[in-house]
């Protein structure tokens, strides 16, 4: 279901897809997948569609990484971008829905990634979210949220993610999409 604006309940495992005017260049054109979501605690989740062309093997040359070497690394978020985070995302058949375990320790992710490497990711940085401040957002229509179908988790396509989204809403989104950033240099 898509829809613009929701209620914080129930963001845990939904997608933040940027609405076209949102200018952040954190978050400029931007697919996140919200991992944990709390009323008191806040929102914390990590942008999909902003891979860095690199492997974790690249950022652990000396740890011996194994099949976890392989792994995409991705800008997760603006929060500690000092850090390599590991997340697990798994699709649910039974229920169509995409889960994370996110914050992996390193062995957690290489053992994971010894079995299926395609369900582990690494993120440098991750977005974070205080009390009240995603829901302010919302508000703000900055968001277009809707539920992560399994095509969120194909790597290959990840710089096609938000404009494939955009044009699913419409012709105008479908016409924001295609536009340039800047339309001076078009």
């Amino acid at each position: 279901m898509r829809e613009f604006g929701q209620s914080s309940l129930g963001l845990t495992g939904s997608l933040l897809i940027a609405h076209p005017n949102l200018l952040d260049p954190n978050f400029r054109r931007t697919v996140l997948y919200i991992s944990a979501n709390d009323p008191e605690e806040g929102s914390f989740g990590f942008v999909l569609n902003r891979h860095t062309q690199k492997t974790v093997a690249d950022f652990l040359p000396d740890k011996g990484a194994g099949p976890l070497g392989k792994v995409p690394v991705f800008i997760g978020g603006p929060v500690g971008g000092d850090q390599l985070t590991f997340a697990s995302f798994h699709w649910r058949v039974e229920d169509q829905t995409v889960t994370c375990r996110p914050r992996l320790v390193l062995d957690e992710a290489r053992e994971i990634a010894s079995g299926n490497f395609a369900e582990v990711r690494a993120f440098v940085g991750y977005a974070g979210w205080s009390k009240g401040q995603l829901e302010a957002e919302l508000a703000q229509k900055a968001w277009v949220v809707q539920r992560p179908d399994r095509d969120i988790l194909d790597v290959e396509n990840c710089k096609e993610i938000w404009p494939s989204i955009m044009r699913n809403f419409g012709p105008w989104f479908r016409l924001l999409a295609s536009a340039p950033d800047d339309p001076s240099l078009n």
